[in-house]
């Protein structure tokens, strides 16, 4: 295994951990606010935070703003953009079980535009080691219980368009991880949260003539205490080691993190809110990690010098 793959698994571990654990911070913030008010809070501290080294000249943007933007957005439109959109308003139409079941086919989307847009192959074994990651984080869902009567057709569709979306992100980012910096690719992402975001809330609060609601969640210490960490780990560091890892590993490999990251949930749960595991964890949890550790350690298919001039010509 040679240094880069290294460093992009530590990366995407980090990532897994970090998102595994903004569940409970993303429930101690719900206390005090709602879900726009959360992203739009999230982004402002992940856009300040990534503002400072640019500030004070430790980091400089090695991008041309009038060209390079046109192939950036794109990538931001993805993530964070249209990914946590979606996600907000199908969870307000269905369960979070049923929102959990179907993102867990985000690495099967992400290995099938992987393949169309990247080229990268995947062998018959690999295709099962993730098959059995989607399988493990479905079996934990089915087996914790569906809220049938609560599901609906548009927030099914309004999730899966969420995963979608960060499949699209998955590709696009392993495309242009080559062509700009991992930082410079970050800042542009955050700061086109940080403006949709915040447009929403703020909208919405003026709409309602209750503009002081905004600002109300930080008086609650528990809420900046949360919103500190979803801000600057779980966005801006996330979003980095993603860029990151996505420079190093192949996008399909990337992916099935995702479905890590649901496993570290489950145990931050019972580490942190004490909550009870049941024997489905036990065997879900071993699916997904036999089907992360197979995916990304089994031996990759040799490439042929035409594929490659295939996948550095292809674009999306």
């Amino acid at each position: 295994m040679n240094q880069n793959r290294t460093s992009g698994y530590a990366a995407a571990l980090m990532y897994s951990v970090i998102i595994g654990f903004s569940f409970i911070f993303v429930k101690i913030a719900l206390e005090d606010a709602g879900p726009l008010d959360i992203l739009a809070h999230r982004f402002t501290l992940s856009f300040a935070a990534a503002t400072i080294p640019i500030l004070f000249g430790w980091v400089r943007l090695q991008i041309k703003w009038k060209k390079d933007l046109l192939y950036i957005l794109p990538l931001a439109l993805f993530y964070p953009v249209l990914f946590f959109t979606f996600q907000v308003f199908g969870l307000v139409y269905t369960t979070t079980s049923e929102a959990g079941i179907i993102q867990a086919a985000i690495p099967i989307f992400t290995m099938l535009l992987a393949a169309y847009f990247l080229k990268e192959r995947t062998r018959g074994w690999q295709l099962a080691a993730t098959l059995v990651s989607v399988f493990g984080v479905m079996f934990i869902f089915m087996l914790k219980g569906l809220d049938v009567r609560s599901s609906s057709l548009i927030g099914s569709l309004l999730i899966l368009l969420s995963s979608l979306s960060s499949a699209g992100y998955n590709v696009m980012a392993r495309k242009l991880g080559g062509k700009w910096d991992v930082f410079t690719l970050t800042y542009v992402m955050t700061a086109a949260g940080f403006v949709l975001f915040n447009a929403m809330a703020l909208g919405e609060h003026l709409r309602q003539g209750a503009l002081g609601q905004y600002f109300a969640p930080f008086a609650k210490l528990p809420f900046l205490m949360a919103i500190l960490y979803l801000g600057i780990l779980s966005s801006l560091l996330t979003s980095y080691l993603s860029n990151f890892a996505l420079s190093k590993l192949e996008a399909s490999q990337m992916s099935v993190f995702a479905n890590l990251a649901t496993l570290i949930s489950i145990l931050a749960g019972v580490i942190v809110l004490n909550e009870h595991l049941e024997w489905f964890h036990y065997i879900g949890g071993l699916c997904i990690l036999l089907g992360v550790i197979g995916r990304n350690l089994l031996p990759r298919p040799k490439k042929r010098a035409v594929s490659r001039q295939q996948g550095a010509s292809s674009g999306l």
